[in-house]
C-alpha cells in the first residue's frame, strides 16, 4: 500500500487555504479553509430595493432582461458570462464543448435583473457523434432562445481562420428566430494589435448595415429590414447577418468593454417582476456545479478525446459549519485511463483536485473539502 501525504498552501481571493491528501490510493481529498473558516468571494455589491410605505420591496419598479448567448464552441461564451456577472457560474476550460447544457447566470443591479443563458456551442450532427454529446445538446440553445428577450452572438475576433464569417449554424439560428433582436459581440479583442482588423470585421459580419461603431462609439443601426426565410443550400448562403442591432468589442478575459455592454443590458431591461431572488446567481444545484467543475478540469488536464468519455457523478454533498464537504467519482472505461488520470504517485489527480477546489471556493464563497475518486472495471481501485 502506498500512502500519500501532501501539505501545501494556496492563496485564493486574498485568503489562505490548506490542502490535505488522505492515505488512500487513487483517491485525493483536498480541504480549503481559512483562519476564520470564511472565504470572501468577489461578488457584485448587494442590490438596493426601493420599498413601499409598509417597508416591503416595490416589485412594480422591477425590471429584467433575458439574454441568450450563442456562438460556435470555444469563442468564450462562458468566460464572458462569468465576468459580466462577476461570479463563477459557468465552468470553463481550454477545450471545446465544456458547456453541454444551457446554464443560467443571474445578476441584479438595483431594480434591474439580468438573466443570461450560456448555451452549448452550435454544432453539426457529426460533431455530436465525435464528442459523445447528449442527444439534447442541439435543443438546449433553442430552449434558451425561446425564453429570451434578445440574442447575443459571440464571435472570436482572434481566430484568423473563422472570424471573417458567421458559421452556418449561427446564421440558421438567427434566421429561425429573426423576430428577436440580436447583436454581435466581437470577443478576444485583446489578442489583436490592429484596429483596422476590427473595423473590417464589423463591416464584413454585419454586411455593412451598421454605421458609427468605430473605436468604441455607439452604433447607429439602419432601419430594420424584413427577414425573408429561404431554402438556399448552406454552401450558397451568406456569411453575414444584416439585422444586428448593435456591435460590441470586448475582451471577456480582461474585462475590456464589459461595463459598456452591461449598461446596454440594463437600459434595455423590461418592466416586470424578477424570476429570481436578488442574491441568487444561478438556478443550477450545487451538486451540478461541482460535477461540471470537475469535468471542466478533466478536459484541461487530459489529452484528446479521453475526457469526453469519462462519467462524473456526485457521491456526497453536505454543508457543515460553513464548509462544503463533497466527493466526486470519475468512472473510467479501462485501468489505463484511470492511471492516466491519477498520474505518477497520484500527482495529476492532486493537481486536478486542487484546481477544482480553487474553482469551487470562488464559486461558493466558502471553504471546500473535495474528494475525487476514480473507478474502473466496475469497482473502486485501491492499492
Amino acid at each position: 500500500m502506498f500512502c500519500y501525504g501532501v501539505r501545501g498552501s494556496l492563496i485564493l481571493l486574498n485568503c489562505n487555504k490548506t490542502v490535505f491528501a488522505p492515505l488512500l490510493a487513487r483517491t485525493l481529498s483536498t480541504t480549503a479553509d481559512t483562519s476564520n473558516n470564511n472565504v470572501e468571494a468577489k461578488l457584485p455589491p448587494p442590490p438596493t430595493e426601493a420599498a413601499n410605505s409598509d417597508g416591503q420591496p416595490n416589485t412594480q419598479q422591477q425590471r429584467s432582461l433575458h439574454i441568450a448567448v450563442i456562438g460556435v464552441p470555444n469563442v468564450g461564451k462562458s468566460t464572458f458570462i462569468n465576468n459580466i456577472v462577476n461570479h463563477r457560474v459557468c465552468p470553463t476550460s481550454a477545450k471545446v464543448h465544456t458547456t453541454r447544457q444551457s446554464n443560467t447566470a443571474i445578476c441584479t443591479f438595483g431594480q434591474t435583473q439580468l438573466v443570461f443563458y450560456d448555451t452549448p456551442g452550435l454544432v453539426t450532427q457529426r460533431e455530436i457523434r465525435k464528442h459523445h454529446l447528449d442527444k439534447s445538446f442541439k435543443s438546449a440553445y433553442r430552449h434558451a432562445i425561446q425564453h429570451s428577450d434578445i440574442v447575443a452572438v459571440i464571435q472570436d475576433a482572434s481566430n484568423s481562420w473563422t472570424r471573417k464569417e458567421l458559421h452556418p449554424t449561427v446564421l440558421d439560428t438567427l434566421k429561425a428566430y429573426a423576430k428577436l433582436p440580436s447583436f454581435l459581440i466581437l470577443n478576444k479583442i485583446d489578442a489583436l494589435k490592429s484596429k483596422r482588423v476590427l473595423l473590417d470585421l464589423i463591416k464584413t459580419l454585419t454586411n455593412d448595415t451598421l454605421q458609427g461603431r468605430r473605436a468604441g462609439k455607439k452604433s447607429t443601426p439602419r432601419e430594420p429590414q424584413t427577414v425573408v426565410a429561404d431554402c438556399t443550400p448552406l454552401s450558397e448562403r451568406e456569411t453575414s447577418w444584416s439585422h444586428f442591432s448593435d456591435v460590441f468589442l470586448v475582451s471577456a478575459l480582461t474585462g475590456s468593454g464589459l461595463q459598456e455592454l452591461q449598461d446596454h443590458f440594463i437600459s434595455a431591461a423590461k418592466p416586470r417582476r424578477w424570476e429570481y431572488p436578488a442574491d441568487v446567481y444561478t438556478d443550477a444545484s450545487p451538486e451540478t456545479l461541482i460535477v461540471e467543475s470537475v469535468r471542466a478540469r478533466l478536459l484541461d488536464y487530459l489529452p484528446q478525446e479521453i475526457p469526453y468519455n469519462l462519467e462524473c457523478m456526485i457521491e456526497y454533498y453536505n454543508v457543515e459549519k460553513n464548509v462544503v464537504y463533497t466527493s466526486v467519482l470519475v468512472k473510467c472505461s479501462t485501468p489505463r485511463i484511470e492511471r492516466l488520470i491519477c498520474g505518477e504517485s497520484n500527482g495529476k489527480l492532486r493537481q486536478i483536485t486542487e484546481r477544482v477546489t480553487s474553482d469551487l471556493v470562488e464559486m461558493f464563497g466558502q471553504a471546500v473539502s473535495l474528494t475525487i475518486s476514480t473507478m474502473s472495471g466496475g469497482k473502486r481501485t485501491t492499492a
